[in-house]
């Protein structure tokens, strides 16, 4: 069977072959525990890990003991934020703490949000603005006195909006207010600086910069000042005691190698991304009318186009266009039928958020790709809306808004 072209890159990035390649003799010759210090085999995995941090720490512009390793950016969330409030929050029977985030953050973040309120944190869920943007003056009208921490999202995974995080890291920095920020797609992206942003907590993950599954990163500044966690699993004390357990070698490997080059190809695949985005973009507005692009115009990565067609319904869309690997949510949403929490919490209308796809572009698309993709989306589009009496009311002149609906 064909296998459907691949544009679902924000969900997950196939593993890079440089970095697979760098990965392999961990399996099967250096396989020894990186925890282990009585041997060559302990050595050889402890070095491995030690390098893996150091990539990983100079991606961000890190130090590279502020590094913990996890098992993707799902574990760092709540290591991140569980770990902060566990620190840091009144442990007196008053009110532990209260936390600013947004209604657009991804799922890992709000679940954990929802967690910590049920134990007596407050919780401020801000809503972005109409491009799913959040500006540090809105978040500065959240803070409180005994606000631990403001977590939101450098890159948003569903529609590619830019936050103006070192706007939100200076504020941060002058309430005193830890910031905890989700990078997971932003790391091989944009250009990523915890210290020139003012971040103190950060995660990302190896398998949306073309590295494994499985694995991941924390990032715990440890001056000016210095973050400390109560960790979230115990046995072991490994990683500086904030997360036990027996360190991936071959993913954490792969999670170094991935990263040092996501920065060395950073420009590179930023222009090969966008000029493949452009070129699906410049197709379909030229051949579909009442098409509308979610996300900021121009404070977005270029790797991403989220668009609503309307007069078609989502699921019926993707069916039509079986031929390409796309989403009509974030991947670990996309089994709900519900609309977008993102583009709801931005005012999009229910009818425009079910009719949303995302279509992901990255280093393995090529413009037969993009063509064939924006061919098929073209032709499944025109043939929904044949079926479709409220598209033919449109083409007709009708307003739709002035329309009384009976019921029968």
């Amino acid at each position: 069977m064909k296998q459907p072209i691949y544009l679902d890159y924000q969900a997950t990035t196939p593993c890079d072959p440089r970095v697979f390649e760098i990965m392999a003799p961990y399996f099967t010759q250096v396989y020894g525990n990186a925890a282990s210090r009585s041997h060559a085999f302990g050595w050889q995995a402890e070095e491995a890990v030690s390098n893996a941090r150091a990539q990983v720490a100079a991606a961000i512009g890190a130090h590279e003991k502020e590094i913990i390793f996890t098992s993707g950016s799902t574990e760092a969330i709540n290591l991140a934020m569980k770990g902060v409030v566990d620190m840091y929050g009144k442990k007196d029977g008053d009110c532990p703490g209260h936390i600013v985030t947004s209604l657009a953050e991804h799922k890992a973040v709000l679940d954990t949000a929802k967690h910590l309120e049920s134990l007596g944190v407050q919780v401020t869920y801000l809503k972005p603005d109409q491009y799913g943007r959040h500006s540090a003056e809105q978040v500065a009208e959240a803070l409180q006195d005994n606000t631990l921490l403001v977590a939101i999202m450098w890159v948003n995974n569903e529609i590619g909006t830019v936050n103006p995080i070192a706007e939100i890291g200076k504020l941060c920095k002058e309430r005193q207010v830890l910031f905890f920020c989700d990078a997971t797609q932003a790391v091989g992206k944009v250009p990523v600086d915890v210290e020139a942003a003012g971040v103190d907590l950060l995660c990302l993950s190896g398998h949306k910069v073309y590295g494994p599954k499985g694995v991941g990163a924390l990032y715990v500044r440890r001056r000016k000042p210095r973050v400390r966690l109560v960790a979230q699993m115990d046995g072991g004390g490994h990683e500086r005691g904030m997360r036990s357990g027996t360190l991936n070698v071959p993913g954490i490997v792969g999670l170094g190698a991935a990263c040092e080059i996501a920065v060395r190809d950073l420009e590179k695949d930023r222009a090969h991304s966008r000029a493949l985005r452009d070129r699906f973009e410049e197709k379909i507005f030229a051949a579909l009318d009442h098409v509308h692009r979610n996300g900021h115009p121009e404070h977005r990565v270029d790797m991403c186009s989220n668009l609503s067609f309307a007069y078609v319904e989502g699921e019926s869309l993707i069916m039509g266009i079986s031929g390409l690997a796309v989403s009509s949510g974030s991947a670990c949403t996309s089994a709900s039928l519900e609309p977008s929490h993102v583009l709801m919490s931005m005012g999009v209308g229910d009818e425009l958020a079910h009719s949303s796809i995302r279509y992901g572009f990255g280093r393995f698309t090529t413009e037969a790709d993009v063509d064939e993709a924006a061919e098929q989306t073209i032709a499944a589009v025109n043939k929904l809306r044949e079926l479709s009496p409220l598209y033919e009311m449109v083409q007709e002149g009708i307003d739709l808004s002035t329309v009384q609906w009976t019921a029968h």
